[in-house]
């Protein structure tokens, strides 16, 4: 199969296209790029891999070390092994959640509740994680012993492909479905030791599409001075949409806006 680079007719090479600009602002993008897990058939030409992958490892890291590395798939036999293995590992993975997190109990009797459509969402990605058009393993090279602050050395250049990937009217979503067949996959991939394999993004087309996402109220994010302590200027602008999702919240406090206990109602969907 001979893939689209997207650089156009004629010998031209990637070499000599200039970055293609983005069709979203950077803050449009910030608060618009949502999880997407449905795709639809379209290849990502090499173009736009090339694009994305160049804005992701601009991403900072600690001393510009740049530990980063991507590893990517599509339409190798490869890939379709890596596909196939790590969707099955999905799917598992995903059977143990649902049971686990009562997706079959409670408000996922309704099929118009946060909880159903995330079931719903869920449950068709894993079916089709095998023909995803791009599967892409950021990993990280080690040069120190392990530590927690590690992944602030690749997760933001994870963060960058996915604003690259929405600016580019593309869109994907970011998992850990890998570490169940980790050492299958480092076999498979030839990952050398020391390097760690750190997520799991698929990419494509959009099925659906990217909007605003919703997130708690700004002021149960936000604290200023002291744990737990309202900033005065941390409000929501106007006609944003709040999320049910999350642990359960603190007490409603007293003043204006969305209830630290509750969101305004009408705007309890998953973001």
């Amino acid at each position: 199969m001979t893939r689209d680079t997207g650089a156009g007719s004629g010998t031209r090479s990637l070499w000599e296209v200039p970055l293609q600009p983005g069709g979203v602002s950077l803050i449009d993008g910030l608060i618009s790029t949502r999880a997407i897990r449905r795709y639809t058939d379209e290849p990502v030409p090499d173009l736009v891999l090339r694009d994305i992958l160049f804005a992701a490892t601009r991403a900072p890291s600690g001393s510009n070390r740049q530990p980063f590395r991507f590893l990517v798939l599509t339409d190798s036999p490869a890939a379709a092994a890596a596909k196939r293995l790590i969707g099955e590992a999905a799917q598992r993975v995903w059977a143990a959640k649902r049971e686990r997190d009562g997706y079959t109990e409670g408000s996922a009797a309704r099929p118009d509740s946060p909880k159903s459509r995330m079931a719903r969402t869920m449950e068709q990605y894993v079916d089709a994680f095998a023909s995803v058009p791009v599967l892409i393993l950021p990993c990280l090279n080690r040069y120190r012993e392990p530590e927690y602050t590690e992944g602030a050395n690749v997760y933001p250049a994870c963060q960058n492909l996915l604003l690259a990937a929405r600016a580019y009217g593309y869109g994907g979503v970011l998992t850990m479905f890998h570490r169940e067949v980790e050492p299958q996959l480092r076999t498979m991939l030839a990952v050398p030791d020391g390097t760690v394999m750190s997520a799991t993004i698929t990419l494509g087309r959009p099925a659906g599409r990217h909007g605003p996402v919703r997130r708690r109220p700004l002021r149960e994010l936000v604290y200023q001075d002291a744990w737990g302590e309202p900033a005065p200027w941390a409000v929501d602008p106007p006609d944003t949409s709040f999320t049910a999702a999350g642990p359960p919240r603190p007490v409603a406090a007293a003043g204006p806006g969305p209830a630290a206990g509750g969101v305004p109602p009408g705007t309890e969907r998953c973001g």
